[in-house]
């Protein structure tokens, strides 16, 4: 189906509002971590088990979402799910009891993924429309809606406002921005070519190219999430350490990936996917070697920074390559590869905090590296390449 360039570029702009949404409300939520574990008396190991159930949401959700793109196309989620994502999101500060806590919790992490599977998927879409890469700037919007979400908390939370009235406030911000924006997307025509049918399987088993871009995924967001986990915690071990010096490794590699994703799409242009992700990964891997070297805390942030520039435009580049493998639609690549990612990020921080307790941090982190410039040679997997599947 033909797309006027107007309507393509409007999508764009709807694609890049679902980002800033998505990116803005889990950052929204962060926040009042602390608020939930003080209300039901939460040690940190029961509130680690809490946590896990957005985690489990999303990895339970992801999959069935490849399913139903690939059957009605990702305009239909994205007109249902930013609105449930919206309304739990202050169901997690508000609810009354630790059961209805960790349900709000698994829903948020459900909604949360299949978000994440539709709006990539459509952006998949549109990228094929343009003719040119624009996956980057998609999550680079995420990673400028969690700095806006994380400023805008601190600025209310500041002010007095409850963590009720902040989630409030904002749930229903977002809610506003993404219902003006949706209707934007392109229709289900553009994108749905072949329409399941009952006999197709819900699963399809990853091999050849999906299966490599499953397990590059799974390296990389695992180091995405040891450096939202263990960052703050390695650079206190540093003698004569503030908490805010300790707060500026996360601080810096935010911010690095943020600008990295924002600049992506004009680099990958120039120099191509293969290139970027594979010294990308090497960047990143001499990130973590000069944290886990350094003997100063500033060195450790500035390597924290270099992982965050080098790792920006990985992932787009991953999710956007599983959308595009041949003989596979956009909706179940992008669930697989995505799925495969979430699982990385789900065991990497208890995995590092294992390997820590057994040896160190700085241990941990030489590990990554190694991982890294092993994955770091598969790079040219992310250009288009025929594969062929088997039902699960």
């Amino acid at each position: 189906m033909q797309s006027s360039p107007n309507t393509i570029k409007s999508a764009r702009v709807a694609v890049s509002a679902m980002f800033l949404v998505n990116g803005t409300g889990f950052a929204t939520w962060v926040p009042h971590i602390p608020y939930v574990q003080q209300k039901f008396s939460l040690s940190e190991s029961a509130l680690g088990f809490c946590l896990l159930s957005i985690a489990a949401g999303a990895l339970v959700s992801m999959p069935f979402t490849g399913v139903l793109v690939s059957r009605f196309g990702s305009k239909v989620i994205l007109k249902i799910i930013p609105v449930v994502y919206c309304l739990i999101l202050p169901m997690m500060v508000v609810a009354p009891t630790l059961f209805s806590f960790v349900a709000a919790l698994f829903l948020f992490g459900a909604s949360n993924g299949m978000m994440d599977v539709a709006m990539n998927a459509h952006g998949v879409l549109v990228e094929k429309k343009l003719g040119k890469t624009v996956m980057s700037s998609f999550h680079g919007l995420f990673s400028l809606g969690g700095l806006i979400g994380a400023s805008i908390a601190a600025l209310m939370l500041s002010s007095g406002l409850s963590p009720v009235v902040h989630t409030l406030i904002m749930a229903a911000v977002l809610l506003v921005l993404a219902l003006s924006t949706v209707s934007r997307l392109l229709p289900k025509e553009a994108e749905v070519t072949n329409k399941a049918t009952s006999e197709e399987p819900v699963f399809v088993k990853p091999t050849g190219p999906l299966l490599g871009l499953g397990l590059m995924a799974f390296f990389i967001l695992m180091v995405e999430g040891a450096m939202g986990d263990w960052t703050a915690i390695y650079i206190e071990n540093f003698p004569e350490v503030t908490a805010a010096l300790a707060a500026a490794g996360f601080a810096a590699y935010s911010l690095t990936m943020a600008i990295g994703r924002l600049t992506g799409d004009f680099v990958i242009h120039r120099i191509g996917k293969v290139v970027v992700v594979r010294y990308g990964i090497l960047i990143s891997a001499g990130g973590l070697l000069l944290a886990a070297l350094t003997t100063s805390a500033w060195l450790a942030i500035v390597g924290f920074g270099l992982v965050g520039i080098g790792l920006s435009n990985v992932v787009p580049t991953l999710f956007g390559a599983g959308g595009n493998v041949e003989g596979i639609d956009a909706g179940r690549g992008i669930a697989a590869v995505t799925t495969s990612g979430y699982t990385g990020f789900l065991v990497g921080p208890p995995l590092i905090g294992f390997i820590a307790d057994a040896t160190s941090l700085s241990v941990s982190f030489l590990l990554l590296t190694a991982c890294f410039l092993l994955v770091s040679f598969f790079a040219k997997i992310v250009a288009p390449q025929p594969i062929k599947h088997t039902p699960a």
